[in-house]
Formats: C-alpha cells, sequence, structure tokens
C-alpha cells in the first residue's frame, strides 16, 4: 500500500493523529492490483481488449469502525487518544457496459468481501469514535474527495490500453453506532430503535414482523432541514416527533444494514435474557424483586460455568453469543426449567433460530443457503409467535 512513498511510516512527526491516502490514488492502486483479474474476466467475456475502452464500472464498499482500545502497554510515546477509528474500502466488482451492448457484464466479483485481504485502508485516526467533532473533521476531505469522484471518470492503462472507469459507492460497513453518528440519528439509547425504519421501542415490540425500510441519507437530510428551521413552529416533542430522532447533520452517506456479528449478538443478549426469567418462571409472578432476578442470573452463569465452560462476560461478545446460541446450550438451560411446556418452547425457538442464522451469515444467501432463504419469512414469524 506504501509503494512509491518516499518516506516509510516511521518518518512521521510524533504528534499526527492522523494518515490517510488521497482517495482516487488509493482506489488506482487497487485497480492496478486487480489489473489481471480484469482482463481475464475480459478474455472470458469474449469481449476482445480493444473494444472495452469506456463503460466500466466498480462498485466500492465504504467501511468505518473504531478500533477500541490502542494505548501503548509502557508508554513512551507521544500523546494520542488510546481510541482508534479506521475508515477503508473494498473493490466488490467491476462491470463493463460495451458500447453495443444493452446490458452490463460483471468480469470481476470478490470472492471474499468481508476479509480482511479485500480491505484497503484509507485512513487511520487516533480518535475515539464517539468524538463527532473530531471524527468529522478528519472525514471531512474523503467526503469531498468522493464526491468529486461520483461525478466524474477515472482514466487508467489497464492491460495496455487507457480504460473509463466510473466509481459507485455503497457505504454498508458501518455498525450501528457509526451510521447514527454519519446520519445525524439520536445515539442507540433512543426511542426511535431503529437505523433503517423510524418505529419508536414500543412500536417494535408490538410488531415483531412488518417493517418496511424508510431511513436514507435524502430523507436523513431532508428531516434535519426540518429540524433546524422548525417551519411549522412545533413545540420541541412535536418536531421531535416529526424527525423521528434526525437531530444533527447527515455528515457521510450511508447504507444502514444489520452485520452479522451484531446480529448475532443483539440476538444472544436477548436469549440471555430469557432464559433467565424462565429459570424463574417470571410469567407467574407479578413483579419479581431485583434479588430473585439477580439469583436466576447466579443460576444460570452457575449452569452454563459448570456445563458448558462459559465464564460469565461484563457485556455480550462475539464468541460468547456464538457458543450460547446453540442447541445444547439450551439443553444446559432446560435442566433449569420446572415445566415441561416451557423447555420444549425453548427448544423450538433455538431449532428455529438455528434454521434462520445461516441467512444472515452467509455472504451470498441466495447461493449458499437457498432453502434456508425460502423459509426465512415463515420462521421468524413462526419465531416472533413463540
Amino acid at each position: 500500500g506504501l509503494s512509491g512513498w518516499a518516506s516509510s511510516v516511521d518518518d512521521i512527526p510524533a504528534d499526527t493523529i492522523t494518515r490517510r491516502f488521497r482517495y482516487d490514488v488509493a482506489l488506482v492502486s487497487a485497480l492496478k492490483d486487480l489489473e489481471e483479474d480484469i482482463m481475464d474476466g475480459l478474455r472470458e467475456c469474449g469481449m476482445e481488449d480493444s473494444t472495452c475502452t469506456s463503460g466500466f464500472s466498480v462498485m466500492i464498499k465504504e467501511s468505518c469502525d473504531g478500533m477500541g482500545d490502542v494505548s501503548e502497554k509502557h508508554g513512551g510515546g507521544p500523546v494520542v487518544p488510546e481510541k482508534a477509528v479506521r475508515f477503508s474500502f473494498t473493490v466488490m466488482s467491476v462491470s463493463v457496459l460495451a458500447d453495443e451492448q444493452e446490458k452490463e457484464v460483471t468480469i470481476f466479483t470478490e470472492s471474499k468481501p468481508n476479509s480482511e485481504m479485500s480491505c484497503k485502508p484509507l485512513c487511520l485516526m487516533f480518535v475515539d469514535e464517539s468524538d463527532h467533532e473530531t471524527l468529522t473533521a478528519v472525514l471531512g476531505p474523503i467526503v469531498a474527495e468522493r464526491n468529486a469522484m461520483k461525478e466524474s471518470r477515472l482514466i487508467l492503462s489497464v492491460g495496455g490500453l487507457p480504460r473509463a472507469f466510473r466509481f459507485h459507492f455503497r457505504g454498508t460497513g458501518y455498525d450501528e453506532k457509526m451510521v447514527r453518528e454519519m446520519e445525524g440519528l439520536e445515539a442507540s439509547g433512543s426511542t426511535y430503535v431503529c437505523t433503517l425504519c423510524d418505529s419508536t421501542r414500543a412500536e417494535a415490540s408490538q410488531n415483531m414482523v412488518l417493517h418496511s425500510i424508510t431511513r436514507s441519507h435524502d430523507e436523513n437530510l431532508d428531516r434535519y432541514e426540518i429540524w433546524r428551521t422548525n417551519p411549522f413552529s412545533e413545540s420541541a416533542d412535536e418536531l421531535r416527533d416529526r424527525v423521528k430522532g434526525v437531530s444533527a447533520k447527515p455528515f457521510m452517506e450511508t447504507q444502514p444494514t444489520l452485520d452479522a456479528l451484531h446480529c448475532d449478538i443483539g440476538n444472544a443478549a436477548e436469549f440471555y435474557k430469557i432464559f433467565q426469567d424462565e429459570i424463574g418462571e417470571v410469567y407467574q409472578k407479578v413483579n419479581p424483586s431485583r434479588e430473585e432476578r439477580r439469583s436466576w442470573r447466579a443460576a444460570l452463569d452457575k449452569q452454563l460455568r459448570k456445563k458448558l465452560k462459559l465464564k460469565p462476560v461484563m457485556r455480550m461478545n462475539g464468541n460468547y453469543a456464538r457458543r450460547l446460541m446453540t442447541q445444547e446450550a439450551v439443553e444446559v438451560v432446560c435442566e433449569l426449567v420446572p415445566s415441561e411446556e416451557r423447555r420444549e418452547a425453548l427448544r423450538e425457538l433455538m431449532r428455529i433460530y438455528l434454521q434462520m442464522k445461516p441467512v444472515w451469515r452467509a455472504t451470498c444467501p441466495a447461493k449458499e443457503c437457498p432453502d434456508q432463504l425460502c423459509r426465512y419469512s415463515f420462521n421468524s414469524q413462526r419465531f416472533a409467535d413463540l
């Protein structure tokens, strides 16, 4: 990634908080890395080299995430925040629309789009991802470069001929926290729970199945304008209800998704609560005391540690979630659940869950698990009912 840079990375002055590549230069470098793949793709599709010089389009997936604790273990370096943020991109596909053709032909598809091998770092910064001001200051130029590239074409020599590339950016590599920050939504404790739709906590708990995706970057920008100008002279509560929790200016266009890891973690956290409630037969009690609840949790932790060697965790993490969400774990928990009927329901819940899980873990569900994909909607409704 640093080829062509005269200085090595170690020559950075000590108080630098960020290093980044120019976006267009980084994209050129990524495309040059793919030169052979692109040429192979053209040959396989029988598109002779000389005819295809324009009409290439490149799909770029952008990702940005906090990197947690990167403090020095023994000190001695410059004083920088001990958190870092990385902004990176992946070339997902390259397709070409030949002059006389109607349809685009895909000549390259990244086979491992979620692997770090295909993920190119663009910008590394010593910033806490919660520090909105610094983050936006550092990422501002990236947004500007990206907007400039959307409107223009890159001419690059590939396979000995100059070819014209257009870039399409999809910001799908952001976790929920980052999407909320970039899109000006209230933080995760908000009544407006979802980054994809407008439902509130109350609505979401009533309706677990039917939701449509209603949030988009443009919509968020419009709502921010309403928040800023308050054209109907409403009270703060009415205004907030109108803009559905958009109270800051959307900064960078993202496509909010829920990544598989956080999907696992969210579900496991929910199941962990269900397990405690079932052990304490909460459905028979009016409002159990905190001590009672604590004892159920202790019983659950003790059982999981004894039978599954699962140590209790402060916050649900991916590894714990994957171990907890198994048929084996349910059997272990069922030993503590008094009623046979409830035990059967728990087993059934986990059975459905494990049928649904491959769909969001797969890179391409339609190819990798078509059967589970077909049954997904039915399963999710059954799951919600149960």
